[in-house]
């Protein structure tokens, strides 16, 4: 019995021709736009660089581009991004690691339709509000605990924040966690190993590379974060690892620029260009490691 053949409208053909014909335009678009972000931000920094030079930007202490005389050593705004970050992924790391696990392996499934449907809604809160939660209710209960604490600090923003990208943390690795085929759990129960043996020594390691990639996004997430350091942090550049004290970050300094208080065309102003570059090689060196982790994990 033959196939009929349904004979198609010249529209029809029409129609199809042209989508394929815009096919890779659609491909292509993306890319454009990344390279035209790009030469706007490399054209930019460059600018900053013809009338600061690379030496003092990596190496001058200090930071103080809108006061005369100014200073334009990157590093205070660096130290503070890391400061709030590494304060973040402590608060987030184990504590999203820890519900990863439980959801993953341990909790029913009633329990875990709680507990997910909330991690949604932690998700999905604006950050500004997270930042305002840090300034009026865990800056005065950190006071209580530490009197010399400042007003605004690297400890209650780095805590906020940490309780931000915890559902980030809790999501990627339970669905790395949830992708170890059952059989290899199943064998290591067959075994004689106990559940929480085969959790810490047959799932987590079998699932390292998604678990480490969590994390890694996790700090991109923490670099990357504006409101809540902009609030809670200050507005301070200053290099220390004393989270009592107010410090400034990268991101905080761009809004700072942003509110238009820095002349068009100045130093001042062109140093965002040059700080939203070093953002952008913290972020996307994160992000190749990230990828080089899974790929080293996928390879052994």
């Amino acid at each position: 019995m033959g196939v009929t053949q349904t004979r198609r409208s010249p529209v029809t053909i029409a129609a199809e021709r042209l989508i394929e014909s815009l096919l890779p335009l659609f491909v292509l678009l993306p890319l454009l736009l990344i390279a035209i972000f790009l030469a706007f931000l490399f054209t930019n920094a460059f600018h900053f660089f013809q009338q600061v030079s690379l030496r003092e930007f990596l190496l001058e202490p200090n930071w103080h581009p809108l006061i005369q005389p100014p200073r334009y050593g990157i590093a205070p705004l660096v130290a503070g991004t890391l400061l709030t970050s590494a304060i973040a992924l402590l608060v987030a790391v184990p504590l999203g690691l820890i519900a990863a696990i439980v959801l993953s392996e341990f909790a029913p499934l009633r329990v875990r339709n709680v507990i997910k449907p909330i991690l949604d809604v932690l998700a999905g809160i604006p950050s500004i509000v997270y930042g305002y939660f840090a300034l009026v209710f865990v800056t005065p209960l950190l006071q209580k605990v530490f009197p010399t604490i400042e007003i605004f600090n690297a400890l209650s923003a780095g805590i906020v924040m940490g309780i931000m990208i915890i559902p980030l943390v809790t999501s990627l690795s339970e669905e790395s966690m949830a992708s170890v085929p059952t059989l290899v759990k199943e064998a290591a129960l067959a075994l004689g190993a106990t559940r929480l043996e085969t959790t810490f020594k047959v799932t987590i390691p079998y699932a390292l590379s998604g678990i480490i990639a969590s994390f890694l996004i996790a700090t991109g997430r923490a670099v990357g974060e504006t409101m809540i350091v902009t609030m809670a942090a200050g507005a301070t550049p200053r290099i220390t690892l004393n989270p009592l004290e107010g410090v400034q970050t990268l991101t905080a300094y761009i809004v700072q620029v942003s509110l238009g208080e820095t002349a068009l065309g100045t130093t001042g102003y062109y140093s965002l260009y040059a700080v939203g570059l070093v953002l952008f090689v913290l972020s996307f060196g994160l992000s190749l490691l990230g990828r080089w982790v899974a790929r080293w994990k996928r390879s052994e």
